[in-house]
């Protein structure tokens, strides 16, 4: 079985943007549930819809693959997510190593979605001594002492790190010199790393503070709207009160008293 160590994959020589590298994802997600349910075809209007974009970007993406569809029948499933999964390396085994194995780093440990998407945890190193032997989602934890030897007797090219911030950095040094090229790091820490190495960022925190920031402009827009209904309901009953005192001493025609005297 190929692993990670002895393919790269030719989506930057193909020239492919960036930002629809990070949205073939997204098209992938949305096919695997298609071809679960044995659906056969699929529109670009519905496959955008439930993949959260618009069908004219995802037209777009497509024609970097080189697949344009059929008029009036949409795109083959099946084809796609071959062809998606293969683009993105996830045709071949991708051994990864996770370090730090605390509460997250157990969880991801235990995350089944990894095998079926062509990851393989093939190690959890954690600098913890008691930790070492101790099995996590069937898997012995090893001592960071090791890491060299165990990214180099798995050929691992994917490091994952869930350490705490402070041991983040030289975890991430620790790996690149051990010839990892790709990082994926959970620890709330900006990583430097070299040249040729990628990294990506999950950051929780930071993820819940931009939902907060939305939820207090939903708050604010409420707040104000509801000022506005309030001040246009206290403008109409100024103009009721002001009209019904200036015209309360004449008649029908506004300048005759509606009662005359006797």
């Amino acid at each position: 079985m190929a692993t990670g160590r002895t393919h790269r994959t030719a989506t930057r020589s193909r020239g492919i943007p960036e930002a629809t590298v990070a949205r073939l994802p997204l098209y992938l997600r949305a096919l695997t549930g298609l071809s679960e349910r044995s659906v056969p075809t699929v529109s670009s209007e519905e496959l955008a819809a439930a993949a959260g974009v618009n069908s004219a970007k995802l037209r777009k993406d497509f024609s970097y693959l080189g697949s344009y569809g059929t008029r009036g029948v949409g795109y083959d499933v099946e084809y796609l997510v071959y062809q998606i999964s293969r683009e993105l390396g996830l045709t071949q085994d991708w051994p990864v190593v996770i370090v730090g194995i605390g509460n997250l780093g157990a969880a991801l440990a235990n995350y089944g979605g990894f095998a079926s998407r062509g990851f393989r945890v093939a190690a959890l190193i954690d600098a913890d001594p008691t930790m070492a032997g101790k099995p996590v989602a069937g898997i012995p934890v090893q001592h960071s002492d090791d890491l060299e030897r165990i990214i180099a007797d798995n050929g691992v090219s994917i490091g994952v790190i869930a350490t705490p911030a402070g041991a983040a950095q030289p975890v991430c040094d620790r790996l690149v010199a051990a010839g990892v090229t790709s990082i994926l790091n959970f620890a709330p820490t900006v990583l430097t790393v070299p040249d040729g190495v990628d990294v990506r960022k999950v950051d929780l925190s930071i993820e819940l503070q931009i939902l907060a920031f939305h939820e207090q402009r939903k708050a604010g827009e409420e707040a104000d709207a509801a000022a506005a209904a309030a001040d246009a309901l206290a403008a109409v009953a100024a103009k009721g009160q002001a009209g019904g005192a200036s015209g309360s001493d004449k008649g029908p025609d506004g300048d005759v008293p509606a009662v005359m005297p006797a």
